[in-house]
């Protein structure tokens, strides 16, 4: 009897011995699940996307981003197609990152135009290739494939050109312009002394005779190129601005509802070039709440 019972004993041992390895094994070799992995906020600062110096963009990554759910800002800086940097455009990353933390931004730096050097198509060409390289690491960086382009001056005019003519698979899903150009065949830039230089400095760096190729200044006009296919598009303007006249922004805003495209537009009373204090919280609250609802 008790050498039955020993033996029952040792079984039981020797089973519970062996279920308990089992345990261990199955905790030790089952996979983590993805679903609780929370990737931490991180950027990536100087990324190359191109062996020229200036080809390089800034990317801020936010915490808990995937490939399914996370949009991206595309930053463009103004200083009329021929200088400026990402640098300028600091003040909108952190405006950014305060109102839409769960969104990826990407600062760009491009390619910039000087005599006999003309930023057409060369910057456009820098924009493909810097959304190309963003397909190309969307698992690496945990982004999707929606954009919302914002720039300023020079940088909102290679925004809307970019997003109206070159986004071939309508990934940009928004569209912002600071102060932009939008018709470089403006009677204004003929007929206004304000703007008569303009005509002039633009074919020094296009190398694009202006009288004689309207053709050629509208394929590089937003307001020429645009379609009813647009992506919504907020516009920012002053009526005092000695770079744009009023009109570019008058008349993109009638094209844009002429075609039935989502649009704002807003013209400030007084300002030229830019603006800050009450008309610039104005433009922040306008901007962030276009985006809530369009992006």
């Amino acid at each position: 009897m008790n050498h039955q019972y020993y033996k029952f004993s040792k079984f039981i041992i020797y089973t519970l011995i062996i279920l308990f390895i089992s345990s261990c094994t199955d905790e030790i070799d089952s996979p983590i699940d993805p679903i609780d992995i929370v990737l931490e906020e991180v950027q990536f600062l100087d990324v190359s996307y191109g062996i020229h110096l200036d080809q390089k963009y800034d990317i801020h990554l936010p915490e808990g981003r995937t490939d399914e759910t996370t949009k991206v800002f595309v930053l463009i800086h103004g200083g009329s197609w021929v200088s400026g940097d990402k640098a300028d455009m600091t003040f909108m990353v952190d405006l950014l990152k305060s109102r839409f933390p769960d969104y990826a931004i990407v600062n760009i730096n491009y390619r910039l135009g000087s005599l006999g050097n003309s930023p057409f198509p060369m910057q456009i060409d820098d924009i493909e290739e810097i959304v190309s390289d963003l397909k190309s690491k969307s698992d690496t960086y945990q982004i999707t494939d929606q954009y919302g382009f914002i720039g300023v001056s020079a940088g909102a005019h290679l925004s809307m050109l970019y997003s109206y003519k070159f986004d071939d698979t309508g990934d940009v899903s928004m569209v912002c312009s600071l102060v932009g150009p939008t018709n470089f065949t403006d009677d204004a830039y003929v007929n206004d002394p304000a703007y008569s230089s303009f005509p002039t400095n633009f074919q020094l760096i296009t190398g694009i005779n202006y009288t004689d190729n309207p053709e050629y200044y509208e394929t590089i006009s937003p307001y020429h190129v645009v379609t009813s296919s647009a992506a919504p598009t907020i516009l920012f303007y002053g009526d005092e601005d000695p770079l744009i006249p009023t009109s570019q922004g008058v008349d993109m805003k009638a094209k844009l509802d002429m075609l039935g495209v989502t649009n704002e537009f807003t013209l400030y009373e007084g300002e030229g070039h830019g603006w800050t204090g009450a008309n610039a919280i104005d433009t922040n609250l306008k901007l962030s709440d276009f985006i809530t609802t369009h992006f």
